[in-house]
């Protein structure tokens, strides 16, 4: 199964556009947690049990990960979603950004090492810095499009030939680079007018829409903006919002994370096409 395709029954069989961000950060962690070896893959683990009915994918972040050495919890965590919920895509986001071999050896480790279903990509290089990684037909490759930091304006409104750079990386994406029907974007939920044009750019391609729950992101909007004929067509993700919900001592961070997340699935489908 491709990652459209797995990724489209997920969005049917959990009824959810929701994407669940797998950001481990220790000192936010639960105290009965502080000081265990495998912490990171626990929580993880929990947070996952926890959301696996209500999410159409599971985002891990690499950074979170790596910069605590701990690569081989985030490919714990990768071969436990793939083998306990074979049916959720696993996102790995990278971010990743570069040409030739270099982008041979970053698909190798998102594809194989993690055997993440996709991948976040940069497309500042162009053509070549994507290429490789459609060279796996089965999986995804998600460009970076509009994102949700303000910050993103100052290279992302750039005029190329009349309309903003966004969007003409959405119809390059749209016309040029989906070769075997893999591609997706990324573009944040903070914009919901600019995701309204991706949307009308791009026809019916998945997006990636970070920025609601910590970043703020209106969901009606976003979904208003996003969503496809079908009521699908976006995984919405919310990462510290669910991971660090606990608030009352007698609710464990497992179910605080299940609680934030029946919310944030509910509120997206008040405002979705929803179809059988």
């Amino acid at each position: 199964m491709t990652f459209t395709e797995k990724l489209n029954s997920a969005w049917r069989g959990n009824q959810s556009l929701l994407c669940v961000g797998l950001d481990p950060d220790i000192p936010r962690f639960p105290v009965e947690l502080k000081g265990k070896p495998d912490a990171i893959f626990t929580f993880c683990k929990a947070i996952i049990d926890a959301t696996a009915d209500l999410a159409c994918a599971f985002k891990p972040q690499i950074a979170y990960f790596s910069a605590l050495r701990a690569e081989d919890q985030l490919e714990e965590i990768c071969r436990y979603v793939k083998t306990t919920y074979p049916a959720i895509p696993v996102v790995l986001d990278a971010k990743r950004g570069d040409i030739g071999a270099t982008a041979e050896q970053y698909a190798r480790e998102a594809y194989e090492r993690y055997e993440a279903d996709a991948v976040t990509v940069n497309p500042y290089m162009g053509f070549d810095s994507v290429a490789p990684y459609l060279e796996w037909k089965d999986r995804g490759v998600i460009i970076l499009c509009r994102t949700s930091n303000a910050g993103g304006s100052d290279l992302q409104f750039l005029d190329v030939g009349g309309k903003p750079l966004y969007l003409h990386v959405a119809r390059l994406v749209a016309d040029k680079w989906n070769l075997n029907g893999q591609c997706s974007l990324v573009v944040g939920a903070t914009f919901p007018d600019e995701l309204a044009q991706v949307r009308q750019v791009i026809g019916d391609m998945p997006l990636l829409v970070p920025g609601i729950g910590a970043q703020g992101g209106d969901i009606a909007a976003t979904v208003h903006a996003g969503q496809t004929t079908d009521g699908t067509g976006m995984m919405i993700n919310s990462s510290r919002a669910i991971l660090y919900a606990k608030q009352l001592q007698s609710e464990t961070y497992a179910a605080a994370a299940r609680r934030i997340a029946v919310e944030t699935r509910d509120a997206i489908n008040r405002y979705r096409k929803v179809t059988g």
